[in-house]
């Protein structure tokens, strides 16, 4: 809901939250923890009030443009596999728990699957993403990186059962298919055309937040890699519709989201070349 000021016109959020399901207490509580966290602070009272988003939480909501890009060109085939794996392996001291975690929560959220302990795999170029983790962690002196033609686990050495061994293909899929089903209801009522300003505001959260929560587990693996066709690729295609029927409506104050994903799709569909080879976020 934060607009391109930085803001969040109140009336707007509760009107967006009460269509959602919540109640006007429901929101009171959110906004008064935003606020107290820092996350916000508050001019106003009630849906007359307006909300100051911090600089932390503007750095911490925008998508990344690369990642996005990514991902639709992978889906159109313009980003192929080079038979690459790319792992990484580190052996923290035990005095440097905290870090250890940390570096290992980065590697997941960078695509990474566990292959025994202290090693992980991903299918895309990360070493630039690994090394820039290592140094805010502090941990950069116990990583190593290496690439291969020839990873074999556990017995199997094919492509496509390796990856479907290593990471949870069966549960990122329940996610796609939400998004999916999300996305197709939204599309059907933006071609209605006839649609509150509310209503529009509250497709474009839903569509968003149901993006974000399919794609942020998603390590983005080559289609090579996935079963065909592939879900993901599929809720993608009808989000992007989404997304360019929404650019046909005139939204006043539109979520500053709504101009990133726009920007993204309409990208993808003129079929942009990809600015990298590996996932960001």
């Amino acid at each position: 809901m934060i607009r391109e000021d930085s803001t969040i016109d109140a009336g707007e959020l509760y009107a967006v939250a009460n269509t959602l399901g919540m109640s006007d207490q429901q929101v009171r509580l959110c906004i008064k923890r935003l606020v107290a966290e820092g996350q916000f602070t508050q001019e106003g009272r009630g849906r007359r009030a307006v909300l100051y988003a911090s600089d932390r939480t503007r750095a911490a909501i925008a998508p990344d443009l690369e990642f996005i890009r990514y991902m639709f060109a992978q889906d159109r085939g313009a980003a192929p596999w080079d038979g690459v794996w790319h792992l990484v392996a580190f052996a923290v001291p035990e005095t440097a728990r905290s870090a250890r975690d940390a570096m290992r929560d980065s590697i997941v959220h960078l695509g990474g699957a566990a292959v025994q302990g202290g090693l992980y795999v991903c299918a895309n170029a990360w070493e630039e993403r690994i090394a820039a983790a290592a140094a805010e962690h502090g941990v950069g002196e116990y990583i190593s990186t290496m690439t291969t033609r020839d990873l074999r686990v556990g017995g199997l050495d094919s492509p496509h059962a390796l990856a479907a061994q290593l990471w949870p293909l069966d549960r990122l899929a329940v996610g796609h298919m939400r998004l999916h089903a999300v996305a197709e209801s939204r599309l059907r009522a933006l071609r209605t055309g006839a649609l509150t300003g509310t209503e529009l505001l509250t497709i474009e959260i839903e569509i968003a937040a149901e993006f974000t929560r399919a794609m942020d587990p998603d390590p983005l693996l080559p289609p090579e890699l996935l079963p065909r066709p592939w879900i993901g690729a599929q809720a993608r295609a009808v989000v992007a519709e989404c997304w360019a029927e929404l650019e046909k409506f005139e939204v006043l104050a539109s979520p500053r989201l709504f101009r990133v994903y726009s920007e993204a799709v309409r990208e993808a569909i003129n079929g942009s070349a990809p600015a990298v080879g590996s996932r960001t976020r």
